[in-house]
């Protein structure tokens, strides 16, 4: 059995120009882009890498993470391969901090809170600049009955209609542990629109796609095409087969993972970031 070294290391990206983060045969994402530049950098190493998770085309992140696997030795100065990561990685990602982990680590097990933001606004259309972090519905929405829609998710829920082509494995009933939307202050920019909201979504995993359909289902409700009442009704965990409530499912641009809590008992030296 050979010698491994594991090192849990944080980044952020912008998604607009990739196709999520899984590695597909022509296409330009997260994985590959990491990957090769690994490959670069370490040159002849011998190296693995997992993701903690995936992220679908055009989502960004202000921090996901990824565990890299050495073998036969570790790295001789962790701070500095992080530089020289960095200096080789396209402009829009960017590593920002790494700590070495024991074997007993997993980086989607070990996973247990992530949150995600929804970033959108409504009405006019905005500026094209903001299409790579914002998403404008441009119809007329009620935003407080959408805030009261968004409250409806929080708790342990019956998910069926809110995840892409589940099957009878899929663990459907999920829990939120936050869900509300509130003016957003986590991006700004002179081209963005006056005013502009963020759906905030807590929890220790999402179904496919999940998240994007609840937005979708909001802004059903912001139109007045989704009553509160079908909202809830569609969530019920007893009810083995909910009424459909959409299947719209909001672009991906306006999507963003902004942070992933892990279990800290594993790792070995926390210094190191």
């Amino acid at each position: 059995m050979p010698i491994r070294f594991f090192y849990l290391i944080k980044i952020q990206y912008l998604g607009y120009r990739l196709h999520g983060w899984q590695q597909q045969p022509g296409l330009k994402t997260v994985e590959l882009m990491l990957r090769r530049t690994l490959k670069y950098v370490l040159e002849d190493r011998r190296f693995k890498m997992l993701g903690s998770g995936r992220t679908d085309a055009m989502v960004s992140a202000t921090s996901a993470a990824f565990e890299l696997f050495l073998y036969e030795k570790p790295l001789e100065d962790p701070q500095e391969f992080l530089k020289v990561f960095n200096q080789n990685l396209p402009q829009d990602i960017r590593a920002l901090e790494i700590e070495e982990v024991d074997q007993q680590f997993n980086v989607i097990k070990d996973a247990r809170m992530k949150q995600y933001a929804y970033l959108f606004a409504f009405g006019q259309k905005s500026h094209p600049f903001c299409a790579p972090f914002l998403m404008t519905f441009q119809e007329e929405l009620d935003i407080e009955r959408m805030k009261a829609g968004a409250k409806l998710f929080e708790g342990t829920h019956n998910f069926t209609h809110f995840c892409t082509r589940p099957n009878e494995h899929t663990q459907v009933i999920r829990e939120v542990a936050k869900c509300e939307i509130q003016e957003n202050d986590l991006i700004s920019a002179s081209f963005f629109p006056q005013k502009s909201y963020a759906l905030h979504v807590h929890g220790e995993g999402f179904l496919r796609n999940q998240i994007r359909i609840m937005m979708g289902a909001l802004v059903l409700v912001g139109k007045g095409e989704l009553s509160l009442e079908d909202l809830k009704a569609s969530l019920d965990v007893a009810n083995p087969s909910p009424p459909t409530p959409t299947t719209f499912v909001a672009p991906g641009s306006g999507l963003v993972l902004r942070d992933i809590a892990f279990e800290k008992e594993a790792l070995v030296n926390p210094s190191l970031s």
